[in-house]
């Protein structure tokens, strides 16, 4: 078996032949001929999958994903009961993910548990103890004392005990994130008084409205979690992430738990993986919407964010901004700009790509245009 793979070595690629043994291995034995029939068909469908040198490989893959872009609906997908847990999908998700945006509408997390977890023991209270709390989770009600520019936070006792939340660590929590204050604990309330002499009524005021949002217990940025039985066990859904907090967690399977933020995925996995997510999320809303897009339109896509070695969305500040002609950046939404900068530094386009030979009604550089035909002319 692995002479006859080896002949084959230079007319399929490494992963192709691989996938082929691992699959044969684990069939069982098979005959040389029969394996020397899969190889040829192999072969025969590898050089059918090839495009032509000069195929227009850009205008396809944006023709197949805009064709179906333009049919598909502008929905959002609700959890059944769970009015927090909504997701983006349609088209705003795929323009979110191929214009590179940090800042997304709906971030959410699947987080895979290991054993014991993962069968339904403790799930809920681990679930629980995964979202944020903050501090206007467990007040009933913030007030100034104009005389003593006091802060008074009333706190909900029962609120506190089912978290597992004592005066303390509520106390402990506030004075690591706010300085400029003295906390005093008062039983039912937290009293904090400014240690400036100078504090100006706006300024309590604006002080009151930041501690609110001060982090207590719980991972950041999670701000709803649901646990559910998928096949024959149970994951945890989130409205919010942060992977790198959530995988260094006991009990997380960090081997598959992902999010939906392909910004986070490059932060923790790097580029590669950020590419192959999203690969898969546009693959994904694509399948929800029931249209069928050849994968590898989308993996020229996502090639073309990811080749610099850092994301960038397909926009006049990403991937645009960075083309070497002229021209071409001119052609996408702010033309006067880039002329008037490329004037000014006197840039040479040498026309290679398609666009500007396009502007300047030449022969595009595909198909027919590849070569270039010389000609002696008769003496």
């Amino acid at each position: 078996m692995e002479k006859l793979m080896d002949e084959y070595a230079d007319k399929l690629p490494k992963k192709i032949l691989t996938d082929i043994q691992e699959y044969i291995e684990k069939k069982g034995a098979i005959n040389q001929t029969k394996l020397r029939k899969i190889l040829d068909n192999t072969v025969t469908e590898y050089q059918n999958a090839k495009i032509q040198p000069g195929e227009s490989v850009g205008i396809l893959s944006a023709e197949s994903i805009g064709e179906p872009g333009t049919q598909m609906t502008l929905n959002t997908f609700h959890f059944a009961g769970v009015a927090e847990m909504n997701v983006t999908l349609g088209l705003p998700r795929i323009i979110e993910i191929l214009d590179g945006r940090k800042n997304l509408q709906t971030p959410a997390m699947e987080i895979h548990l290991k054993q014991s977890y993962s069968k339904g023991k403790d799930i809920k209270k681990f679930a629980l103890s995964l979202k944020e709390t903050k501090l206007s989770d467990i007040a009933l009600e913030f007030s100034i004392s104009l005389v003593d520019s006091e802060i008074d936070v009333k706190l909900d006792k029962e609120r506190m005990k089912s978290l597992d939340l004592t005066n303390s660590q509520v106390i402990s929590s506030i004075t690591k994130q706010l300085k400029g204050f003295n906390v005093k604990d008062n039983k039912d309330s937290i009293l904090l008084k400014s240690r400036s002499k100078e504090e100006s009524l706006n300024d309590i005021y604006k002080a009151k409205e930041k501690i609110k949002g001060i982090h207590i217990k719980g991972i950041k940025d999670i701000n709803q979690v649901l646990p559910v039985k998928r096949d024959d066990e149970y994951i945890i859904m989130t409205s919010g992430s942060n992977l790198s907090e959530v995988l260094q967690l006991e009990g997380v399977d960090a081997f598959r738990t992902t999010t939906n933020n392909i910004f986070e995925i490059q932060e923790v996995f790097g580029i590669e993986a950020a590419r192959q997510a999203i690969i898969d999320e546009v693959y994904k809303v694509i399948e929800n919407q029931g249209f069928n897009v050849d994968i590898r339109h989308i993996m020229l896509v996502a090639d073309t964010m990811c080749v610099s070695g850092i994301l960038k969305g397909i926009t006049r500040y990403g991937v645009v901004s960075e083309k070497a002609s002229a021209l071409a950046r001119a052609s996408f939404e702010t033309p006067i700009k880039h002329i008037i900068n490329a004037a000014l530094i006197g840039e040479v386009d040498n026309l290679n790509s398609v666009v500007e030979n396009v502007m300047l009604n030449q022969a595009v550089p595909i198909g027919t245009g590849v070569p270039d035909l010389i000609m002696k002319p008769k003496k």
